[in-house]
This record gives C-alpha cells, sequence and structure tokens, in this order.
C-alpha cells in the first residue's frame, strides 16, 4: 500500500498536469471500486476547473473552483496515469507494472488534449466528491491525527499520545488517529534509525526516545519524498523516472543481513504480528 511519501509523489505529479486545467468531460468504465462510483456526482465536474491539489495523511483532494472536492485513496494498487494525443503513457503511480493492464480501468477524466485514467487492480481504493463545507466533518479525515511533517508532531504531542499506552510503539506509530500517513514500511525504518525495538510498549518510552522518534519521522519522510518514493513493482513518477529510497533501506525486506549501523554485527529479524511484517535488529534495537 501506498504511504505518505508516495501519496505525496502522485499528488506532485497529478498537480504538474492537470492543475488549472478545465474537465471536458468524465466517463466510468468500471464502477466498482471500494465504493462504487457514482455517475451523477462525477459528472457534476464537466467544465469545471481544478483550483487545488492538496495531501491529507494518505489522501489526495482535488479542489474544484466551486464547492465541489474530490476525495481520492489509492487502497493498494490503485494508481492514476495519463493518456495523450499521441498515446504517451504519463504515470503518477505507486505501484507500476510496465504495461497497464486496461482492464482494470475504473474512470477517465477528459482534459483538453490528454485523459486523466483511474486504474485499480485490486478495487481497495475509492473516489468520492463532496462538498468543500463537508469536507472536516468527512468520516474519512475527522479522526486523522497530526501530519508528520507539520509543525503539529512535537514533543509535548507525541508524548501525551504515546507516553500511557500499553500497545507497542509500532502500532501506535501506525494508528492514523495519532501520526496520519505513516505505513508499515517506514515505521520500520524509523524504529530501527531510533534504535528503539518496535513491540516496545509505549509508556515505556522515555523523553529521549520521543524526541529521537520526531526527528527519524520527519528525517526518513523527507529523504524518501526526496528519492521520488520507494519503488515497488517498477514504479516511475510522471518523469518517467523510479523512486530509489528503497536503496536506503536499512531493516525493510532486510531479514538475515547484518545490520548496517556502524559498530553493531546484530542481524536483522523478521516478526509478523497482525498480519503484517516486523523488521528489526535484535541489537542495537532496545
Amino acid at each position: 500500500m501506498p504511504e505518505l511519501p508516495e501519496v505525496e509523489i502522485t499528488k506532485r505529479t497529478l498537480s504538474k498536469q492537470i492543475l488549472f486545467k478545465k474537465i471536458k468531460d468524465v466517463t466510468i468504465i468500471n464502477p466498482k471500486l471500494r465504493y462504487n462510483l457514482e455517475k451523477k456526482k462525477l459528472k457534476l465536474l464537466k467544465n469545471k476547473i481544478i483550483n487545488k491539489i492538496k495531501r491529507r495523511s494518505k489522501y489526495i483532494l482535488i479542489f474544484f473552483d466551486d464547492e465541489f472536492v474530490m476525495l481520492i485513496h489509492l487502497g493498494m494498487t490503485g494508481r492514476f496515469y495519463f493518456s495523450k494525443t499521441n498515446k504517451k503513457k504519463i504515470d503518477t503511480s505507486f505501484y507500476n507494472k510496465n504495461k497497464i493492464i486496461h482492464n482494470h480501468d475504473h474512470l477517465k477524466i477528459l482534459f483538453n488534449g490528454f485523459d486523466l485514467i483511474y486504474n485499480d487492480i485490486r478495487k481497495f481504493g475509492f473516489i468520492k466528491i463532496l462538498n468543500q463545507n463537508e469536507l472536516n466533518k468527512s468520516k474519512y479525515l475527522i479522526k486523522l491525527g497530526c501530519e508528520p511533517l507539520s509543525n503539529q508532531l512535537n514533543f509535548k504531542y507525541l508524548k501525551l499520545k504515546l507516553s500511557k499506552k500499553k500497545s507497542s510503539v509500532k502500532n501506535l506509530l501506525m494508528n492514523q488517529k495519532i501520526i496520519s500517513g505513516l505505513g508499515n514500511i517506514y515505521v520500520n525504518e524509523v524504529l530501527h534509525l531510533s534504535k528503539i525495538k518496535p513491540s516496545k510498549p509505549g509508556n515505556d518510552l522515555k523523553a529521549d526516545h520521543i524526541k529521537t522518534l520526531i526527528k527519524s519521522i520527519k528525517k526518513i519522510l523527507k529523504n524518501a519524498i526526496k528519492a521520488g518514493g520507494s519503488t515497488i513493482n517498477n514504479y516511475y513518477n510522471s518523469e518517467g523516472k523510479m523512486g530509489s529510497y528503497q536503496a536506503n533501506f536499512k531493516v525493510y525486506n532486510m531479514e538475515g543481513k547484518i545490520c548496517p549501523r556502524t559498530g553493531c554485527d546484530g542481524k536483522i529479524q523478521r516478526e509478523f504480528h497482525s498480519g503484517r511484517s516486523i523488521f528489526f535488529c535484535f541489537k542495537c534495537q532496545s
């Protein structure tokens, strides 16, 4: 599933192509996603101009020149690609294949000279049309925690959220009600950088642990975004460039390898909890 860096890259590559553009028409190819696409609402976007594109957690928000906003979640395999008049494909996706499987196209948004197409193999993504005045009350957004790259993620906030919790620090960091946008890949990397064992209870974290976590979260996410995200299944951005942050992974998918931390000769271990893989160094993470 795409995490914050990959959703941020998708948002940015969409912005390069469709910001301030007018929608000529909308065509539903296959309505079946997590929630069926609503033809009546999507047709309201005809002749609307896109004036802002934002990201909130793992959601993309496309604002129009009226009361409408498109709320998008990519699910596990959701992706956008552009089909231009010269048939050149420009991909904005996290999960990208060398060959697009058009049987999994769901929505086509027509612009002047090109189309924007939403493709989703596993159909866990969704697209909703909302009124801007109901956005803050949306069930998808209302309970989200702070953005990890914002000033809201500070010592006072994180101490309050973690210090009385018995759950593992890994599960707490992945709780979208506490910090929005973090997922399994980057939490594993954050905890390794912080020298904290994933299973450590939140109420065992000292002040120095919390301060280190904040620095590590911001550093990992900023570097991942700078690297264009992490390539999974041949990800390319809209300029055809691969994300490269996977080359910086220290523990994720590194089971059995020697810890890359200077001076540490521990091995990376893999455990499974709640259906997810946990990767950590048994020696330097405590």
